[in-house]
């Protein structure tokens, strides 16, 4: 099987056919970030959209997300493990720390800590139970929101089966790693069903240890023909080993710990429980209702060890790593105190939204709108520990968040002619927070302070077929994004200057498909930000969100695949393909600034982590036979951690430049029967040792050789 990817908007052929898990389903009730529209040319949407199947997936064995979405174009993804427990996104240079600015979604349900007041991944949906992956970068974000600046992401389950279906699925590689996939589901009478489990463990992948268990479930009902009812529910939950520290530049620079866990008593437990129920109902022909209710609890306990860059004579220490008497930031002294930082989430939304088809003009319209109402809350407490690996202590701070969003959205398409269409379109952001700290400050008293955020959000988008093979389109939308709620209200309670993240957003562009051997995807974007936020975190010692002032982003971006094979006639399959794409992020001049202080940062200077140059290439050899081979590459140019653009690295690697690395892997696979599908893969073939990040405090080098091989059996 071949797989044809048009800027990572994936097609197949019919060579080496995969099991066909992503067919015979049964629809149910959610929210679609793209939908059915032709996925040739993806005829009716008015700007970039990518893709990646279920075939994708199966061809690539990723390791996480991260490993996935590093194959679309203007994504870039910054690994701090190698098993992406921790998703870092950035689209077209924004800033990737914990995909804080695209919105993410679960089957069309925010899945972030807080959407509004928290939009932090800081667990990722497992890549292993997923039958695709929707990427939308346009004006088309308005129907989502509250992010509408860099794109949304949709990862996306398989939906119940029309007959009895089983899947197995087992991938086990070096480091004791292994995931497991188990499903069943029907369909009896009217109602349908999918049940899944996941198991996925590691000792030593890289330096990291985990394991993780994910359970769900998806049933459909039809009550009549008019009414369909879905409903989702699912556990997840993960220990692990995860830590902020990296090694130092002495250490990396010495070689020896890269696959070395530096915070042995660092330990993350998280769990999350999720609901939703959808109802799809058919007011007439014309006119379609369905609401989405989504309600979930995430509980974050994380247990990290204090240490110091240099050390202190009051104090002993638990484990030094490096020289003891190091006072340059090369060393890095444990103390025998650690502290938990217990966080637990709450977050419910209902939104009913409406699709209208009416003929305003005189021309074909469908309108799109709708309300939401969001609730989200937050509870955070300190532990701090007299020892590195205790699991109580002393509770040193508590305190409350709570946001409420209210949401309107209407997008109208204006379909012209059956080649020509456009879309206009608005949302309207309220939110609404409020910061409790509780025995705070040296009075030892509460402190409660609120604030509110609105926010006009204006698109349009035009979409031209000039015939079956060739599509159009350009956009403008404005950028949103509301202020982390505990940068926007500080410690003390009073109301910080950390404004809303505002920019105006770009792009032309063209979706080429030539026959069924040649798919092209050229796009052009400009992002023109008034106020960017950037984290604290990579100027000090902090956390939060800083105002970044002014930035603009030009770029292109593009993807392409030409089958050779299918344009010589064959039935067999030769690919050759990949995406590409220049970001110009940089700092502008801030004339105007933001109110509140600027991060430090020099004009024309890059933002941090937005490589210029970011490619991935690929052959694809599919035979009829059932046997498959890909070999592909990514490549990353140089970066930098800090916005002065810093270029000699600091003793304590948490500063520096990072250099630019190509990174090589493979996957062998043959499928039986269009049952069984056997697969051996391998990342980073030729071992490229580099550093993949410098964030949070210290340096992530990127993973070994790592091969795996696994079975995917469907019965």
């Amino acid at each position: 099987m071949a797989l044809l990817a048009m800027g990572g908007v994936s097609f197949c052929s019919t060579a080496a056919e995969l099991p066909k898990h992503d067919t015979d389903t049964i629809p149910i009730p959610q929210i679609e970030v793209v939908g059915k529209d032709d996925r040739r040319v993806f005829r009716n949407i008015p700007g970039t959209v990518n893709v990646l199947t279920s075939k994708d997936l199966r061809t690539t064995i990723p390791i996480g997300a991260a490993d996935a979405l590093r194959k679309v174009p203007g994504l870039h993804v910054v690994d701090e493990d190698p098993a992406s427990l921790r998703l870092n996104v950035g689209i077209r240079g924004l800033y990737p720390q914990r995909t804080s600015r695209i919105l993410v979604l679960e089957d069309g349900v925010p899945i972030t800590l807080n959407p509004y007041g928290e939009p932090a991944m800081y667990f990722s949906p497992l890549i292993d139970k997923m039958e695709g992956v929707e990427i939308l970068k346009s004006s088309g974000q308005l129907l989502f929101g509250p992010q509408t600046i860099g794109g949304v992401i949709n990862f996306v389950t398989a939906n119940p089966p029309e007959t009895l279906t089983n899947r197995i699925k087992i991938n086990a590689g070096g480091g004791g790693f292994f995931s497991g996939y188990a499903s069943h589901g029907n369909t009896v009478g009217n109602a349908g069903y999918l049940l899944t489990y996941n198991h996925k463990r590691a000792d030593n992948l890289g330096p990291l240890g985990f394991k993780i268990n994910d359970v769900s479930g998806k049933f459909n009902f039809n009550i009549s023909e008019r009414s369909q009812l879905g409903f989702k529910v699912g556990f997840f939950g993960e220990e692990s080993n995860s830590t902020y520290v990296g090694i130092t530049q002495a250490m990396y620079d010495a070689g020896g710990h890269d696959q070395e866990t530096i915070a042995p008593h660092d330990l993350m437990l998280l769990d999350k429980y999720n609901a939703s129920l959808t109802h799809r109902y058919k007011i007439s022909d014309r006119v379609q209702l369905q609401t989405n209710a989504f309600a979930y609890y995430i509980r974050r306990n994380w247990r990290r060890q204090d240490f110091d860059r240099t050390p202190s004579a009051s104090r002993t220490y638990e484990r030094i790593i490096g020289s003891p008497s190091a006072t340059d930031g090369s060393s890095i002294f444990f103390r025998e105190t650690s502290r938990w930082r217990n966080r637990q989430y709450v977050v419910k939304g209902v939104e009913p939204r409406f699709d209208i088809q009416h003929s305003l003009f005189n021309v074909a319209n469908t309108l799109k709108t709708g309300v939401r109402a969001l609730w989200e809350t937050a509870y955070e407490q300190a532990i701090h520990t007299t020892i590195p690996d205790a699991f109580n202590g002393d509770n040193r701070s508590n305190e409350e968040r709570n946001g409420f969003a209210a949401s309107v959205y209407a997008v109208n398409e204006f379909r012209f002619t059956d080649r020509l269409s456009a879309n206009l379109g608005i949302r309207l952001e309220n939110y609404d927070m409020k910061r409790e700290l509780f025995n705070a400050g040296d009075n030892n008293s509460n402190v409660t302070h609120g604030r509110s955020v609105f926010a006009f959000i204006p698109g349009a988008g035009l979409n031209f077929a000039i015939n079956e093979q060739v599509a159009l389109f350009a956009g403008v939308h404005k950028g949103f994004a509301p202020p982390e709620l505990k940068s926007a209200l500080d410690a003390s309670g009073a109301v910080d200057e950390i404004d809303k993240e505002e920019s105006v957003n770009y792009e032309l562009g063209a979706r080429i498909a030539v026959g069924d051997y040649l798919h092209f995807s050229p796009t052009f974007f400009y992002m023109d930000f008034k106020n960017q936020q950037i984290p604290v975190l990579l100027a000090t010692a902090g956390s939060g969100f800083a105002n970044g002032g002014k930035s603009k982003h030009i770029g292109g971006e593009f993807g392409i695949d030409f089958d050779l094979a299918k344009a010589l006639g064959s039935t067999q399959s030769v690919v050759i393909g990949g995406s590409f794409t220049y970001t110009d992020a940089r700092f502008a001049d801030d004339d105007a600034a933001v109110e509140g202080d600027v991060i430090e940062r020099v004009v024309d200077n890059f933002l941090p982590y937005a490589p210029k140059i970011v490619f991935n290439n690929y052959v694809s050899v599919a035979l009829n036979n059932g046997l498959g081979l890909r070999v592909s590459g990514n490549y990353v140019g140089k970066q930098y951690q800090d916005g002065n653009n810093t270029e000699q690295a600091s003793l304590d690697g948490t500063t520096g430049a990072l250099s630019a690395r190509y990174v090589l892997e493979g996957t062998l696979y043959y499928t039986l029967n269009k049952r069984f599908t056997f697969n051996v893969s391998g990342k980073n073939l030729t071992n490229e040792r580099y550093i993949a990040s410098r964030s949070p405090q210290g340096i992530r080098v990127g993973l070994d050789r790592f091969v795996s091989a696994g079975i995917d059996f469907t019965f």
